[in-house]
């Protein structure tokens, strides 16, 4: 290897593994199609919020947004992991994108023609999230398909990318198109930016899920992947270290009453305690080449999440901004990493017929971890303090990992050249 050549490839190792990206023009034009869509929904998000409260002036209206999303992720969550494993996944994941992409376009329309009713888009926000539910299953299920198994811990870090960019980007043009423009050109701009992931999935080859022992062509059983996932220790575990994470140590609630009381500040304070951990998240996508040299995921696993208890504990104890940022960046990092190995883990450890299910108790799972760590975090700090809640949550959090990897040891000792779930 030449002197120019080493430095190369010891910054490959480092920065983000591109092969998935180099090696598959299929997984290529979806990574990219929903990198495109997820900025263009980070937008819509955003705009709708805005134009909720222009309509209501009411906060409370605001927040009654997170709850029409939350109700159809969980419903339709474990419900779009059964058909993803059902029908062509190909299929589904075209049609349930193109639902959304039609969502987008009544927003657009009731904007042009001055429709100004909070119903209306709380309507079309429950129903973006029952789009979603069907799509994600599909959509993470086709990934292992796309790719062997070596790439899916590289393939994932892109996908955490993915979601981090579009909720760090996708708000910030979004404020920007709807202070300049108008809410139209933000919706229009969404409608835009969903057709890159239409062409990804219409490029797609069919992805029947591979079903085996004469299950072809009957529906397939929430209850059946929920029973496999209660057999399966180390699939369990994916879960349990998540919810021990976003249940125990998840200080969002807190930020605007945190930005005040510890710091001093404003909205423009809370805006960069919520913007810390995904800029965190982020840079541990961006270098995240040697994730792929990694074997045992799970003992990844668990050190990722007790490293995001101990980071939330440490921030809970900083009154100084940017020392306080930094932590809640190691924190979204630490996410990453453990995003990562989570992903990878039901990819490969999970047969291709249950996948669609396990995704989908993945969709639950995220979708409502961080919102009863909301409600906990809110309650334990009204009882007693905003420092106890977040020290408090993440030293709970390290302690609920330690217990669990004391009791299922296997857990820490699972070898991706050998996954077993």
């Amino acid at each position: 290897m030449t002197e120019s050549a080493e430095p190369r490839a010891r910054r490959t190792h480092i920065l983000a593994d591109l092969t998935p990206l180099r090696t598959s023009p299929d997984y290529r034009r979806l990574w990219f199609g929903n990198t495109v869509s997820w900025i263009g929904q980070g937008m819509t998000a955003l705009a709708v919020s805005l134009q909720v409260y222009d309509i209501t002036g009411s906060a409370f209206s605001v927040g009654l947004i997170g709850f029409c999303s939350l109700v159809p992720l969980v419903v339709f969550g474990l419900y779009g992991g059964a058909v993803a494993d059902t029908v062509d996944r190909r299929r589904l994941g075209l049609f349930s994108a193109a639902g959304s992409f039609g969502l987008s376009l009544v927003l657009v329309a009731a904007a042009v023609v001055g429709i100004e009713h909070v119903g209306l888009l709380y309507a079309i926000v429950a129903l973006q999230a029952v789009c979603f539910a069907l799509n994600a299953p599909a959509r993470s299920s086709m990934i292992a398909r796309l790719l062997p198994a070596e790439q899916l811990p590289a393939a994932n870090a892109l996908t955490t990318m993915t979601g981090t960019t579009g909720t760090l980007v996708g708000p910030m043009l979004g404020g920007l198109i709807v202070g300049w423009w108008g809410y139209r050109a933000a919706y229009t701009v969404d409608a835009v930016c969903f057709t890159a992931s239409l062409y990804a999935m219409w490029r797609l080859p069919s992805m029947l899920p591979d079903r085996k022992g004469g299950e072809e062509g009957k529906r397939a059983s929430v209850l059946d992947g929920l029973r496999f996932l209660g057999t399966r220790p180390n699939l369990r575990m994916t879960f349990f270290t998540d919810l021990c994470a976003m249940v125990l140590a998840h200080p969002r609630a807190l930020f605007p009453a945190v930005a005040v009381l510890w710091y001093g500040g404003d909205a423009r304070t809370t805006g960069l305690l919520v913007a810390a951990p995904a800029l965190g998240a982020l840079l541990g996508g961006v270098f995240s080449g040697w994730l792929g040299r990694i074997r045992r995921h799970g003992l990844a696993i668990l050190l990722a999440v007790g490293s995001w208890g101990a980071a939330i504990a440490v921030f809970g104890l900083t009154r100084n901004l940017w020392l306080g940022l930094l932590f809640l960046a190691l924190a979204g990092c630490a996410d990453t990493v453990s995003m990562v190995f989570r992903n990878t883990m039901l990819q490969a450890a999970v047969p291709d017929e249950l996948r669609g299910r396990l995704q989908g108790v993945f969709i639950v799972v995220v979708a409502g971890g961080p919102r009863l760590g909301d409600f906990l975090a809110g309650s334990v700090a009204d009882l007693a303090s905003p420092a106890v809640a977040v020290t408090g949550g993440g030293i709970l959090c390290v302690a609920a990992v330690t217990l669990l990897a004391l009791k299922w040891r296997a857990f820490a000792r699972y070898d991706a050249r050998a996954p077993q779930p």
